[in-house]
């Protein structure tokens, strides 16, 4: 890049940023402003503007904060006030927003619960943040149903919500549908407005590793986030739609998704659940110009088949996080989406990073406090110098991002006080400092810029080097045949470390022989995947981020896995079954 282009681009930069900041009033602390209120201040400016659309089904401004009011007075009519937590369990529709607004204005808290989660992880979810009551879509009363004698708080506070789209369930809660929509569209009596500093809900983390995490979002921290997105890197206005296709109980659609909306006065479009079949019909049949983005999303849509309507949509500009280098170039040339804004950022953490002009690959810029520091790479331990403070990383070094914590970056943590100690770095440069630990590798690059390097627990160590589970599977996703490649290490008995292996879903091209004359040409041996798993669907979280807990755990023990499994033998993937396994644990044979 020319001293030129990067001038223009940081200008650009600080123009976004100065709009954000114009606003930066409405999120200070203890300010009267928060998700309802910006509802508030739509109504007042544009009642008759499309604000949510879903199927058939079309709801302006006013249409919105009405059926807000009915949800808001049938919750205080069942004793739900300031301060109490609503659990919402609910795949993406209209009531889900109506939910969260009428509980944010009722000074109430919604705890928006992942739908994948069922057993021991839902009953925990609920637990966690002794909710009052459940408000449970039918789609997943089932899935209630089973932990409801588990539940610690809730009592017999089981409510049921229909929706045309909804499979029909057994009425054991009582089914609230009708009663709501009995209810007054008028603004309930009684309550105070809320402030920036009160609680607005709980995100909880994905849970690719043990029990989710519930995290904290203050009015503030929503706020903020909105004119973010909504402000800065989508430039939002009322002429734009946004299309969400993620899961609302998760921070990219329901903070920078709807949002945005909020600040901006554009509507948004849902659909229930992501579908690559249906992804373009949606973005035409509701002309979206924006789409957010997550994980694996864009990779899901370029191995999808050609869609007749995959260039002829009014798209200006994906934002998300998770779309990996050899992706985002195919994504923008096939399907013609001008802008890409990758970002950085952590639900509860205070160390957002955006890319705003678009480079393939990087996360965009540090910004003042925000730094790289020193760690061991396989452990994510941070490393300290002889005077027991942090070292910054240089240029072409990878380290873990720390986030400064202060008045106007702050961390807000999680309704467990314990794990919200456990991501406080104290003493990191100075005694008495604090920082947020994102738990995330980066590699720092000229100019501050920073790419996505790996999670911390993903990199694994083998032949003395360092492996990163995110590079390696770069390189496979380049190899013909394979859609998606997740890379993970596995102990091998007699070993020091941890082997590389791959589960791979791939098509009817992948050619093991080839692919093996790949690995071995592109990749140096202590990186390549010396153990192979072929699938037909890859194990994701709600989110689509890849699981790899579960996948460590199977191993390449043929007895735990019913798929393909495969053993580079030199220069060549061999069947790997129970006697070549037997050898292996025996020390016969193995990784060299």
């Amino acid at each position: 890049m020319s001293r030129l282009e990067q001038a223009k681009s940081t200008v650009y930069e600080l123009q976004c940023l100065w709009r954000v900041g114009k606003r930066i009033d409405r999120f200070a602390k203890n300010r009267p402003w928060s998700a309802s209120r910006l509802l508030d201040e739509r109504v007042e400016q544009a009642p008759n503007n499309l604000a949510v659309a879903y199927l058939d089904e079309r709801y302006t401004w006013r249409d919105v904060d009405r059926r807000v009011n009915q949800f808001a007075r049938f919750f205080q009519s069942r004793g739900i006030g300031r301060g109490d937590v609503v659990a919402l369990l609910m795949d993406n529709r209209p009531e889900f927003l109506f939910a969260v607004l009428a509980l944010n204005r009722l000074r109430a808290i919604a705890s928006l619960i992942n739908t994948n989660a069922t057993g021991t992880p839902l009953t925990h979810a609920i637990n966690v943040c002794k909710a009052k009551a459940v408000l449970v879509g039918g789609e997943h009363a089932a899935a209630l149903a089973e932990v409801r004698s588990h539940l610690t708080s809730v009592g017999d506070r089981l409510w049921l919500l229909l929706d045309k789209s909804a499979e029909s369930a057994a009425c054991e809660f009582e089914n609230v549908s009708g009663v709501v929509a009995g209810q007054s569209d008028a603004r309930p009596s009684g309550v105070a407005v809320p402030n920036s500093s009160e609680v607005m809900c709980y995100i909880y983390t994905s849970g690719t590793t043990g029990l989710p995490k519930a995290a904290i979002i203050t009015n503030k921290r929503y706020l903020a986030g909105a004119y973010m997105f909504g402000g800065a890197a989508m430039d939002a206005s009322p002429r734009d739609i946004i299309y969400l296709p993620l899961p609302l109980y998760h921070s990219n659609a329901i903070i920078i998704g709807f949002g945005s909306a909020l600040v901006s006065g554009a509507a948004v479009a849902l659909r229930r659940r992501f579908s690559a079949s249906q992804f373009w019909d949606d973005v035409r049949k509701y002309d979206a110009s924006i789409f957010v983005y997550i994980g694996e999303l864009c990779r899901y849509l370029l191995n999808a088949p050609r869609s007749p309507y995959e260039r002829s949509h009014r798209l200006r500009v994906a934002v998300g996080n998770g779309l990996r280098p050899d992706a985002w170039e195919p994504f923008q040339r096939r399907f013609g989406v001008p802008l890409i804004r990758e970002f950085y950022a952590a639900t509860e953490g205070n160390a957002p990073i955006v890319n705003f002009e678009g480079r393939p690959g990087m996360l965009g810029r540090l910004k003042p406090g925000q730094v790289l520091v020193r760690c061991d790479e396989a452990s994510g331990d941070i490393r300290r110098n002889a005077q027991g403070f942090c070292d910054r990383v240089n240029v072409g070094e990878k380290g873990i991002l720390l986030g400064h914590i202060n008045p106007l970056l702050t961390f807000d943590g999680y309704v467990d006080k314990s794990a919200t100690d456990k991501k406080i770095m104290r003493n990191v440069f100075r005694k008495g400092d604090a920082y947020f630990n994102t738990g995330d590798l980066l590699q720092q690059h000229e100019d501050s810029w920073v790419s996505f390097a790996d999670r911390v627990g993903d990199t694994f160590r083998w032949k003395g080097e360092n492996v990163s589970t995110n590079e390696v599977a770069e390189v496979l996703n380049g190899a013909k045949g394979v859609l998606e490649s997740n890379v993970y290490g596995v102990s091998v008995p007699g070993a020091e470390g941890r082997a590389g292996m791959a589960s791979i879903n791939a098509n009817g091209e992948l050619d093991l022989s080839e692919f093996a004359r790949y690995v071995v040409s592109r990749l140096p041996v202590y990186q390549r995947p010396y153990f192979l798993r072929l699938q037909q669907e890859m194990r994701i979280t709600g989110t689509f981020k890849h699981q790899k807990t579960g996948y460590r755990d199977e191993g390449f023990d043929p007895t735990k896995v019913s798929d393909p499994l495969y053993f580079l033998d030199g220069d060549t993937y061999v069947p790997l079954d129970q006697s070549l396994y037997q050898r292996i644990q025996a020390g016969e044979v193995g990784p060299r």
